[in-house]
């Protein structure tokens, strides 16, 4: 996608070998005109698919989740809430473990059943991808309920760690609107070889 691959390149930088800060338009700072394009980018890549809500997870998947809920015509969002406390996992709720890359931490993600009924559509939206952790994470929350997940949609993947191809290869339908491949001296490299200016 064009627009974010613009945003990547003149705003975007690397910490380090594996940190992609794109905070002062994607997940801190938000572009709302960016966000809305995301969402009809999600919206086109997804339109064979039936889909009846979005799911991500807090917080930073939750603004491209609610531009691609408009783009499909005002679908519902739901997203997962992350907790570092151990297990407690009742009636109520759908529970699953996750780790971190960002944070290096360890959380249980937790929906109220009663959000997510059994035999929906639904399409994951998140910020990331990295190891696939949180994707993962979601897909088991949408399989514990008794639903179908329609497909994955990942702002920016990390194409240099492995989580997009172990989704692939579980046969989820992954769609990255724009995939970094590498970092060098703080610039970040993008699929199709272009680097920060």
């Amino acid at each position: 996608m064009k627009e974010l691959r613009d945003a990547i390149l003149e705003q975007g930088f690397g910490i380090g070998h594996d940190i992609v800060k794109v905070d002062m338009f994607l997940n801190h700072r938000l572009d709302i005109a960016l966000l809305n394009h995301i969402g009809q980018a999600f919206h086109e890549a997804f339109a064979d698919e039936q889909v009846d809500m979005i799911l991500t997870i807090e917080a930073s998947g939750i603004a491209a989740a609610i531009t691609t809920a408009q783009a499909f015509g005002d679908l519902p969002v739901i997203f997962a809430k992350k907790s570092k406390t151990t297990s407690t996992m009742n009636n109520d709720v759908y529970e699953a473990k996750v780790y971190s890359f960002t944070h290096k931490t360890e959380n249980y993600i937790r929906i109220a059943k009663s959000y997510l009924p059994s035999g929906v559509n639904v399409l994951i939206i998140d910020d990331f991808l990295a190891n696939g952790e949180a994707a993962e994470g979601l897909a088991e929350l949408v399989r514990q309920a008794g639903a179908h997940v329609a497909g994955i949609g990942v702002c920016i993947e990390k194409g240099f760690q492995a989580g997009g191809q172990k989704l692939r290869n579980e046969g989820y339908k992954v769609v990255s609107l724009a995939t970094v491949t590498g970092i060098e001296n703080g610039k970040l490299m993008l699929a199709g070889g272009e680097a920060q200016a």
